[in-house]
């Protein structure tokens, strides 16, 4: 389940920034390192040792990558940066089945009725968060006939929630 929270898009972006510039001198640390370490070790001083530093660079982000999801993403100075992506993972889910979705809507059914009306949403709220206004100005009309769509329908607009089990439900129908 992914509930969609109130951020402040300016302190997001803030600590985003910070998130990303702390990963990245992770990773150059580790991949200067391993890349020196891999020189002195199976490098010669005759021959290119291109490889052994392109193996200590790939070494170094599998590395930054474990440790990112391994130790790190479970920090709390890094729920910003987790919110983000698990936000994204899961308006691509429903981009993936937007069809489906679309084909609910327009049959009138509750629950493609709430998986659009979060995907609206959190979309907004992912704009706001990048600073993307001028995509976000695109698509205004369509969120408020959906919004008035369900409001005359009697649904409710605060869709801040969503279960990937709906996905597989409208799959299915």
């Amino acid at each position: 389940m992914f509930e969609i929270s109130p951020f402040d898009p300016e302190i997001y972006r803030r600590q985003t920034r910070r998130i990303a510039m702390l990963l990245l001198l992770i990773f150059a640390a580790l991949a200067m390192a391993l890349s020196t370490a891999a020189v002195m070790l199976f490098g010669s001083a005759e021959a290119d040792n291109f490889r052994w530093n392109l193996g200590g660079v790939l070494v170094g982000l599998l590395l930054t990558i474990a440790l990112v999801r391994f130790k790190l993403w479970s920090q709390p100075w890094m729920a910003p940066a987790v919110y983000g992506w698990r936000l994204k993972r899961s308006l691509m889910r429903v981009t993936n089945a937007m069809h489906r979705v679309t084909r609910g809507v327009e049959a009138g059914d509750p629950l493609a009725m709430q998986v659009l009306r979060f995907y609206h949403l959190g979309l907004t709220q992912m704009h706001q968060l990048d600073g993307n206004s001028s995509a976000l100005s695109q698509m205004v009309r369509e969120i408020d006939a959906h919004r008035e769509r369900m409001l005359a329908l009697g649904l409710d607009i605060e869709q801040t929630r969503f279960e990937p089990s709906w996905i597989e439900t409208l799959k299915k129908t």
